[in-house]
């Protein structure tokens, strides 16, 4: 007996929460368009430390509750549940790309994730990837990220350690070149003299008249 096709369709991941029971700084991301990979080899950051790291960009419509929930909870952990006794001026994970004039942040919050250990990179079938141009800025991902609160030389804030990567499509390379074909049109070419001359000389089949 025949049955109906299944579809198969499915839409975009989104964040929830991934932390273990005690753990609410924890969470997997929804779907992201990833912007400055270093997954594979770790980067010098402006103190000179060297980071694995990655920046998401997400569409301003996209659902980032669980994203705050868990910076939130990392402000409460680090500074209490009294917000007036936080820090003024603390540093906001969750930022404005029309601030930037870089390739995809129009429209987007970007958020950034680093860590000092190499993070475990997936594709869509959970296998590993060890090719750094099947993940690319432009591409499509997903993480599981752990929100905390700092102080360091003066600088207070919450931010993202990021854990692993999950490919989920491809997009189009951020940064990427046009085509030559898109350049160009194409030119009529003029035929060569088949007496190897042209109205200045000898062409390069011709040979030069005596003096």
């Amino acid at each position: 007996m025949s049955t109906a096709p299944t579809n198969t369709a499915t839409k975009a991941p989104t964040s929830h929460s991934a932390g273990p029971a005690g753990d609410p700084c924890k969470v997997l991301t929804g779907e992201f368009r990833l912007s400055f990979p270093n997954l594979f080899e770790p980067k010098a950051n402006d103190q000179g430390q060297l980071k694995y790291s990655l920046t998401m960009l997400f569409p301003k419509t996209a659902d980032l509750s669980a994203m705050k929930k868990a910076a939130s909870a990392a402000g409460e952990k680090k500074w209490g549940t009294d917000r007036t006794k936080w820090p003024r001026g603390y540093k906001n994970p969750f930022r404005d790309g029309d601030e930037k004039e870089y390739d995809g942040y129009k429209d987007h919050i970007f958020v950034g994730a680093s860590s000092e250990s190499k993070p475990g990179v997936v594709d869509q079938a959970v296998k590993p990837v060890t090719d750094p141009a099947k993940v690319y800025a432009g591409c499509y991902c997903r993480a599981t990220v752990v929100a905390f609160a700092y102080e360091k030389n003066g600088n207070k804030g919450i931010a993202f350690a990021l854990h692993n990567v999950q490919f989920l499509k491809d997009g189009a390379p951020f940064g990427s070149k046009r085509a030559a074909s898109d350049d160009f049109a194409a030119v009529e070419v003029q035929a060569a003299n088949p007496n190897g001359h042209d109205e200045f000389g000898p062409t390069n089949g011709g040979e030069e008249p005596p003096l």
